[in-house]
């Protein structure tokens, strides 16, 4: 897990070039390179976090033997043991990391090499031969990757936009994607980001940058849908299916369970959590000795503390449980923002930066969490009725009020936005709302802001149930093995029966995990107020009606919207203004 930038130019590079490498310090602690073509085109720069081969060996940027090819790397390639094997080079590796065999697998298959590799990442590889350049992003977007192009050609690219905009470019609203945020809660949808003249490489996209031209050419690598599509339905019956997604899951926690410093897991009370547990100590035994982190808000309505200790009994693991307040909201949302660079999702991320610094503080540096099996085995409560989800609006899970209030929006700013329409590849509801959720609503928002908070402290996060084989299985799934009796993930708590007690398996879906409604109209009112009235004396003068959202305002203080989310989206305008 790492942070890096890239240039290419036929002039010289910016002036702030290490300002805005250093603007990401925090992502890569461990080690920082920098190497520069001799023809002086392209210059790369990195930040490492250790996590494999802790020696010098493995510094980036990374050169092959030849000196040909060089990259830079954000993430974990963990199928990276049987790749080397595969690829017949464990002699000539010289050291014990992923990026070795990464380079390597590119050098041998060329962009093909993505369809081989199991896990989350974003790389640059420079071909001083030909003066090329090819950077690729993960299937699901677990790691991010910007970039921005001058009129001269000149292409940049970074981890985050904050180095991009450190490295000269200017901090511009895009008003096309905050009118879309604003007025119908979407926060990733493509390419475009909340910033002119800052794109995020799709996820499942490459990148070349070809010499002649200066030209950029966007490819899609990987597509689930068309890939589920092709398989078609699943037809064996739920024994077979079970069995093979026992395996599967099985597999993808060994995987992402490989580290050379400490590893230690999320927990919540809930179904995933549970199963992300129980699969490590049935693969490493009741001995297993590592360290568990829950955050709590010391509210008993929301915090999941007695699940958690009830699927702790009779284990040798330690568990921590992590407090946030309200007094501590204004000043660790001010932080977080500072490192999110777009909006982000109010206490939830909030809670999950206090999972990272106690991580931090107890010396484990890589986390295991339980993040996508709602969306790839239907496990979220709208799915019961796909064919009711407005899926133009980010759905907001367990409210009944307005997820959003584009009324208090002024009409023209609201016509600059880009109503959202997912793709609906495949003619069924459920189906699509699962695609949709996977690429372009609930995924890409999660994993922006997990990416961001882990970082923040310099923590990996792994997601095991991302696993893009677990996805495929489960969207080749008739209804009947996702869905029964109004519960879902059904083959998913079959597989769980195996290994949790019962109490711990029949833990309920609880969406709603922080105080947030009630904070921000009790103890939070006046900040809350106060981030309000200062977006909207910023950008938002221009973008809101001030009377409709002060209204609105008061109406949520006095009760009766069962969903904060309108409040969050003015309040954290504010926080973006302030900045």
């Amino acid at each position: 897990m790492c942070g890096f930038i890239c240039s290419v130019t036929e002039g010289s590079h910016t002036r702030q070039w290490c300002e805005a490498l250093n603007s990401m310090a925090y992502r890569g602690p461990d080690d920082q390179g920098m190497w520069e073509d001799p023809s002086g085109r392209c210059r790369m720069g990195h930040l490492r976090l250790s996590i494999l081969d802790l020696s010098d060996g493995g510094r980036q940027p990374m050169t092959d033997r030849s000196g040909r090819y060089h990259i830079v790397f954000n993430g974990e390639i963990y199928n990276y043991i049987e790749l080397r094997k595969k690829l017949g080079i464990e002699a000539r590796c010289k050291t014990m990391t992923d990026t070795e065999v990464l380079l390597a697998a590119y050098m041998h298959w060329g962009s093909a090499c993505l369809d081989h590799l199991i896990g989350m990442f974003a790389f640059v590889i420079w071909d001083s031969k030909h003066q090329y350049l090819f950077a690729a992003r993960d299937r699901f977007g677990v790691k991010p990757l910007y970039y921005h192009q001058d009129s001269d050609g000149t292409l940049l690219i970074a981890s985050e936009i904050k180095a991009i905009h450190e490295a000269g470019v200017p901090r511009t609203p895009n008003l096309m994607t905050w009118a879309t945020y604003l007025g119908y809660g979407v926060y990733d949808h493509g390419k475009n980001t909340f910033w002119d003249e800052i794109v995020s490489l799709s996820p499942g996209h490459f990148m070349e940058w070809l010499p002649l031209g200066k030209k950029i050419v966007l490819k899609q690598w990987y597509d689930i849908a068309k890939t589920v599509l092709e398989l078609g339905q699943d037809t064996r019956d739920q024994v077979a299916v079970g069995n093979q997604l026992m395996e599967l899951l099985e597999e993808s926690v060994c995987l992402r369970f490989r580290s050379d410093v400490p590893v230690g897991v999320c927990l919540s009370g809930g179904l995933d959590s549970s199963l992300l547990l129980g699969l490590l100590l049935h693969i490493h035994g009741k001995d297993l000795d590592i360290k568990t982190f829950t955050f709590i808000c010391g509210d008993e309505k929301y915090d999941e503390k007695p699940w958690v200790e009830q699927m702790l009994k009779g284990t040798q693991l330690k568990s921590f449980f992590c407090l946030l307040t309200a007094q501590e909201v204004p000043t660790l949302a001010k932080k977080i923002q500072d490192s999110q660079d777009e909006p982000f999702g109010g206490l939830p991320t909030l809670g999950m930066a206090k999972v990272h610094q106690q991580a931090k503080n107890e010396g484990v540096t890589v986390l295991l969490d339980g993040n996508g099996m709602d969306e790839g085995w239907a496990g979220y409560d709208y799915y019961q009725f796909p064919g009711r989800v407005n899926t133009a609006t980010g759905p907001v899970q367990g409210a009944r009020s307005k997820a959003v209030r584009p009324d208090c929006l002024r009409p023209e700013f609201l016509a600059l936005s880009s109503e959202f329409r997912a793709p609906a590849p495949f003619k069924d509801a459920l189906l699509d709302l699962q695609y949709r959720d996977i690429c372009y609503m609930k995924i890409p928002r999660a994993m922006r802001f997990a990416d961001r908070v882990s970082m923040m402290f310099s923590r990996e996060l792994r997601e095991p149930f991302l696993d893009h084989r677990i996805l495929e299985l489960g969207l080749r799934q008739p209804v009947h093995h996702k869905i029964v009796k109004g519960q879902g993930k059904w083959l998913p708590r079959m597989v769980a029966n195996k290994l949790l007690r019962k109490g711990v398996r029949e833990a309920p879906k609880r969406p709603v995990q922080t105080p947030q409604r009630e904070w921000l109209k009790g103890p939070l009112s006046s900040w809350a107020e106060q981030c309000i009235e200062t977006g909207l004396s910023g950008w938002g003068k221009d973008w809101l009606k001030p009377n409709a959202v002060k209204s609105a305002w008061r109406e949520y203080k006095r009760g009766g919207w069962d969903n904060s989310f309108p409040i969050w989206q003015w309040l954290n305008l504010g926080l973006m203004v302030n900045r």
